[in-house]
């Protein structure tokens, strides 16, 4: 944020960054007076993006918990689904201190996986763990990356709440014991990684055309000044996504 010469009034520790200079067009991430509030606004915009990701989480984790093959996974899938509430609240806290209203910041994210949860219907409990941990991972990968262009604490926030590896780490056990003796499982595996990428990266695409998600994403400075912010995106997720599914010995 800029003020005139002289008269610049103290940044508290926990407001939002301000843009840093660039060669991209004037308006998106430019400094300029009476920038605060607008880039409270879009932190909210984030915010609710991470806390709608975290609530259906819960929703759906504990869905997977009633429909887990053995007890152990069903009672470890019913306490990832209590971490997930845990930190939805957290973030929602968060909000609340930013000066936003914390049910209304969700609710427009209220459907944000509805598309892709229609076009993507597992088929079978290694479908649905890959779609947890391939599908929804872009979307964690995603907010991630659009948290670069938050203020302090709301950056360190969405890190610790998107650093819980434990149902990745779950995903991968079980997804490795089940592709050890069956390759025929491991090539339908690596097709179903392939669509469900392919759909997630849809919903990253409608994200980022949200004129909020767009603004907090460019103060990010993912892509370098000559570079197209998205592009830079959709190429980092991608990379992501081989990682994930190399982890698994599946072909991206």
């Amino acid at each position: 944020m800029t003020s005139d010469a002289g008269n610049a009034a103290p940044v508290p520790s926990d407001a939002p960054a301000p843009a840093r200079s660039s060669n991209r067009a004037p308006g998106k991430g430019a400094d300029g007076p009476g920038e605060a509030a607008p880039e409270t606004a879009d932190a909210v915009e984030v915010l609710g993006l991470v806390a709608a990701l975290e609530h259906q989480a819960f929703a759906r984790l504990a869905a997977d918990s009633a429909e887990a093959p053995d007890l152990e996974q069903s009672l470890a899938l019913s306490r990832f689904a209590a971490r997930c509430g845990e930190r939805r609240d957290r973030v929602l806290a968060r909000i609340t201190e930013l000066g936003g209203d914390p049910v209304a910041a969700l609710g427009r994210f209220d459907r944000v996986l509805e598309d892709f949860d229609t076009r993507t219907p597992p088929s079978s409990w290694s479908e649905r763990l890959l779609k947890a941990y391939v599908g929804y991972g872009v979307a964690d990968d995603f907010c991630r990356l659009v948290a670069r262009g938050l203020d302090p604490r709301s950056r360190e926030l969405v890190a610790e709440v998107l650093g819980d590896a434990s149902h990745a780490e779950l995903a991968v056990r079980e997804l490795d014991a089940a592709c050890a003796q069956d390759t025929v499982l491991s090539a339908r595996l690596a097709l179903w990684g392939r669509r469900l990428v392919g759909e997630a990266l849809g919903v990253v695409q409608r994200l980022v055309q949200r004129p909020g998600v767009a603004r907090v994403l460019d103060r990010a400075e993912v892509a370098a000044p000559e570079q197209e912010t998205p592009a830079t995106v959709f190429n980092e997720l991608t990379a992501e996504h081989t990682r994930r599914m190399s982890r698994l010995h599946l072909t991206a």
